[in-house]
């Protein structure tokens, strides 16, 4: 069987640019006063698909935390005047959260910076995942090493 090995460097460039950009995204939301995950949230919020709302569970879902530390995320949110929640007009059990005029202003500051970084950066991590993705990968192990007594 003809089995192409994983190509390690084009992995490990590939996180090395997806590292590059989440730090820029990290050190552009600390210098706006906010915590990336919180970035992360506003996000969320913002650009969820149409038809689903921004619950804490569908929010959880997509930022991949459990439920108790999205709602202390959005809790931090609330407190500084980000995001407020909303009762659902149609099952007033639910409770949804919706960006604040400061919310959106510092989501569109944000997002701004992050739209000029990938102007930036882009094309390397692009080039990156090419590579990686070039080929199929094979799901044959390596070979044993073989150990002489």
């Amino acid at each position: 069987m003809n089995s192409t090995p994983p190509n390690y460097q084009a992995l490990a460039e590939l996180r090395y640019q997806i590292r590059n950009f989440l730090h820029f995204s990290e050190q552009a939301a600390r210098a706006r006063k906010l915590e990336p995950q919180q970035h992360q949230l506003l996000l969320a919020v913002k650009g969820l698909p149409r038809g689903v709302k921004p619950r804490i569970a569908e929010l959880a879902e997509r930022m991949k935390l459990q439920h108790h530390s999205t709602v202390e995320l959005a809790n931090r949110l609330v407190a500084g005047g980000y995001v407020h929640r909303h009762r659902g007009e149609e099952d007033h059990r639910e409770v949804l959260l919706l960006l604040t005029a400061k919310g959106e202003r510092i989501l569109h500051e944000l997002s701004l910076d992050h739209q000029q970084e990938l102007y930036k950066r882009g094309p390397a991590l692009v080039r990156a995942l090419q590579k990686v993705t070039r080929r199929k990968p094979s799901r044959r192990r390596p070979g044993k090493i073989q150990v002489s007594a």
